[in-house]
């Protein structure tokens, strides 16, 4: 008798919806590896980043410094004068090489039509503080505001010689300032200056 083989079972056809899953999974896992590459780039990029940052404050000075709320009033003084002593050093230089200067500042005025304030640009007019002496030198004298400072006792002039000597004489007096030198002088004038505010 013969015997009877097993027949084949049919494969089922894949239907149109388990094809799109199937397409769908394999975008999905695709997507989800290319995230995976992505990330180990960012965290590699930033070891990389970290590491430079750290040798390049190696190289700095850190310390533990805090702003100060406000600058003390002879420090700003003193910030005041070393900026006059600047426009005059540029005034001397601008002479010197026959050239004009000609600083600038801004001044609130008020709009006659809209009666809004705005703030316009206009020239600076900056008086030389240097003059010729009756014996013919040339001498400087340090203003602060309208007023003059008193160097010494009875001297408020400094004696310069000639022009040469005057943008060496200039940045001597903005180290001296710098230096609290003329803090006494500054605060005199300073304390006449309020005086006469005071009393108007």
């Amino acid at each position: 008798m013969a015997r009877s083989t097993p027949e084949s079972v049919p494969l089922m056809p894949e239907t149109q919806g388990s094809k799109h899953a199937r397409i769908a999974r394999i975008k999905i896992e695709t997507i989800l590896f290319l995230i995976s590459c992505q990330e180990e780039r960012i965290l590699v990029c930033t070891y990389t980043l970290q590491e430079s940052y750290t040798s390049t404050l190696n190289t700095l000075k850190l310390v533990a410094a805090k702003r100060p709320g406000a600058l003390p009033q002879i420090v700003q003084r003193r910030n005041r004068l070393i900026a006059k002593i600047w426009e005059q050093t540029e005034l001397a230089k601008a002479q010197q090489e026959g050239k004009t200067f000609q600083p600038t500042r801004f001044r609130s005025v008020k709009d006659a039509e809209t009666g809004e304030r705005r703030d316009v640009e206009s020239p600076k007019r900056v008086r030389a503080w240097w003059f010729t002496a009756e014996n013919g030198k040339l001498c400087i004298q340090v203003r602060y505001g309208a007023k003059t400072l008193e160097l010494a006792k009875g001297k408020s002039a400094i004696e310069v010689g000639s022009t040469d000597n005057l943008i060496p004489t200039l940045e001597a007096l903005k180290a001296a300032v710098a230096a609290g030198e003329l803090d006494a002088q500054i605060e005199a004038v300073s304390e006449t200056m309020r005086s006469g505010f005071a009393a108007k």
